[in-house]
């Protein structure tokens, strides 16, 4: 394949993709040598430019991808739950308590079992729990001042629906290992071959388009007779494309040659 561009990378993310030159994430700009300053500079886009860089760049007009607006949401369930309810998206009955004072009202809201999380800054399945009791609540509590608390659904699997640029570019069961209520195939997950209901397919690609989400990893299962969104992941794994014998780092070379991207 002849490449027609070289384009400027941050993170390392696209580091094996042919066109483009990966640069690092650097605590400053000084840091970067004059050329690659004025690299980065130049660039029609900044790829992957990290969510520091990526709030900077748009405070100065540099497009990047993915956009500011997509890093807004990495990591931060918040957020995500937010964004969900204001443009309706489906999704576990979902409540933040703030504070201990709001604490005391969680068993009004939830009866145990239920889901809880940390809301910020947690991935691949850490910091996610399944709560039966007060002690298990109480213990998740000291830890978490913010309480993120979710209904239970029952399930063994989700699926993982990868979107770039409102383009599904892969799909995928992902079953939990006996006795784990965690799917992530960083608990032990195991990915399935079964196909995807196009249902899922089209809610994923709703939810990317609805709540402008350029390159994430949305996480899907079925609620009742539909489906619903658990979250969403901005630095989503690529087990699943390895699995499947899909060169990621083939497709998103293609996405950019091809102006997609």
């Amino acid at each position: 394949m002849k490449f027609s561009r070289t384009i400027i990378a941050l993170e390392n993310r696209l580091k094996s993709c042919r066109n483009v030159r990966t640069l690092g994430v650097k605590p400053q700009f000084s840091d970067y040598s004059p050329e690659e300053r004025l690299a980065i500079l130049e660039a029609p886009t900044v790829y992957y430019p990290s969510s520091w860089y990526a709030e900077l760049f748009d405070t100065m007009g540099k497009p990047t991808f993915p956009s500011h607006h997509t890093y807004r949401f990495a990591q931060d369930k918040i957020k995500q739950n937010a964004i969900f309810d204001l443009v309706g998206i489906p999704h576990p009955a979902t409540r933040i308590f703030y504070g201990p004072r709001q604490h005391k009202s969680i068993l009004d809201h939830f009866d145990f079992p239920f889901i809880a999380k940390t809301p910020r800054g947690s991935a691949r399945g850490v910091g996610v729990y399944l709560i039966h009791d007060e002690r298990e609540l109480g213990a998740y509590l000291a830890r978490c001042r913010i309480a993120y608390i979710q209904e239970y659904l029952p399930i063994d699997r989700d699926i993982r629906v990868v979107v770039v640029a409102n383009r599904l570019l892969h799909a995928y069961w992902r079953i939990a290992p006996p006795g784990e209520f965690r799917s992530n195939v960083s608990a032990g997950g195991s990915i399935s071959p079964e196909s995807v209901p196009w249902q899922a397919m089209d809610l994923a690609l709703h939810t990317a388009s609805r709540c402008h989400l350029d390159d994430v990893g949305i996480d899907i299962c079925r609620k009742g007779e539909g489906f619903a969104v658990l979250e969403i992941n901005v630095k989503y794994g690529k087990e699943g494309f390895l699995k499947a014998g899909l060169n990621y780092s083939e497709m998103m070379e293609n996405l950019i040659e091809h102006g997609i991207i």
